[in-house]
């Protein structure tokens, strides 16, 4: 690896979903970029309780029957073993459409991520929409970038 510092990323909890439950996917190549330390992947107390939350519903673990609790503490002990855990998260952006997205992007701007990994369309939207939130977003963090996590993967093969 080079002496150039790794890129920082946060990933929103639908890339942790579908990274555990389903480990050949692009999502699962993402935690595997950071697990390798290629990537620095950020977290709060605030997205972990989240992504818990979610791995345990019903409704999901009847779709993904691999979410076993087992499963679930494990994917997490091994998430927190490998990320770098940011403390007192300041709640700095306010994203009215979605307020389930304010961790992701106020963990992002503490961390001073150049990279939000998302399938959410709220999310992405912020990279390019007209809203004034949006465009407050952009103006004052212009190094960050709203990305899905094929395209994610790609920039991070090409810078490598």
């Amino acid at each position: 690896m080079s002496s150039r510092r790794r890129s920082r990323v946060v990933y929103d909890c639908m890339i942790f979903l579908q990274a555990a439950a389903r480990g050949g996917s692009p999502s699962a190549l993402c935690l595997r970029l950071a697990e390798s330390g290629i990537v620095e992947l950020c977290i709060s107390a605030a997205i972990l309780a989240e992504i818990r939350d979610v791995l345990s519903r019903p409704r999901l673990r009847a779709k993904f029957p691999v979410l076993t609790d087992q499963l679930v503490s494990q994917f997490l002990s091994v998430v927190e073993g490998f990320s770098t855990m940011f403390v007192d998260v300041e709640d700095k952006l306010i994203l009215a459409r979605d307020k389930k997205d304010e961790p992701y992007l106020n963990l992002a701007v503490a961390a001073r991520a150049e990279y939000l990994v998302t399938r959410d369309k709220d999310l992405l939207d912020i990279a390019h929409s007209p809203d004034p939130d949006c465009q407050q977003i952009r103006e004052l963090y212009p190094g960050l970038q709203f990305t899905d996590p094929v395209a994610f993967i790609r920039s991070i093969q090409q810078h490598c």
